[in-house]
């Protein structure tokens, strides 16, 4: 039997027309600490008397705050994913920001490959939003039930922004869960 050992990939440093390669803006941006956020949508059934539809979620760390008047939220997604195919349809959306403790529910919605979401919801407390119709997570520091208002094309990614239909703060004395370096942290 022939043992092969993997081959790493070399490394990204064929700079771009701007001069910075893939790898260099990923390390530079690895240095911004970032809040994590499951953002959450319901897909509504595909008709009125087939099977009910689905709740998807995926994790996020470029989200903030864009309007306090009118209230607007910004999320990017990757262009293509599910999440983004979904909201180019679905316009209701909603936001749990996590708290420290939620860890694995970051690492679980940041799976890459995952068949449905189904089960990743399966044992997790949530509430329905009565706006949206999609999960917020309880014990979550903050959750918003959002709206889209404009999607715009951000080279490999889609910046959605959303008009905040509700907020409330489940747990809001919680840490929050942060991004740091390729890893999540806990402040502290």
């Amino acid at each position: 039997m022939l043992k092969t050992t993997p081959v790493p990939a070399p490394p990204d440093t064929n700079p771009h027309a701007e001069g910075v390669s893939n790898d260099e803006f990923r390390a530079a941006m690895s240095r911004l600490a970032a809040g994590v956020c499951l953002i959450t949508a319901h897909e509504p059934p595909l008709t009125a008397d087939g099977p009910r539809g689905e709740d998807v979620g995926m994790t996020a760390t470029a989200f903030l705050s864009v309007s306090l008047d009118p209230p607007l939220v910004l999320v990017s997604l990757r262009e293509g994913s599910r999440m983004d195919d979904l909201l180019a349809e679905q316009p209701l959306w909603a936001v749990s920001v996590l708290a420290d403790h939620q860890l694995q529910i970051a690492g679980r919605f940041a799976m890459k490959g995952r068949i449905s979401d189904r089960l990743l919801f399966a044992d997790l407390p949530y509430e329905r939003g009565e706006a949206s119709g999609a999960p917020l997570l309880s014990g979550a520091l903050a959750t918003l039930e959002c709206r889209t208002e404009n999607r715009v094309e951000a080279g490999d990614h889609t910046l959605v922004i959303g008009r905040v239909l509700t907020a409330s703060l489940p747990s809001p004395d919680s840490s929050p869960l942060t991004y740091f370096r390729g890893r999540y942290r806990h402040l502290g």
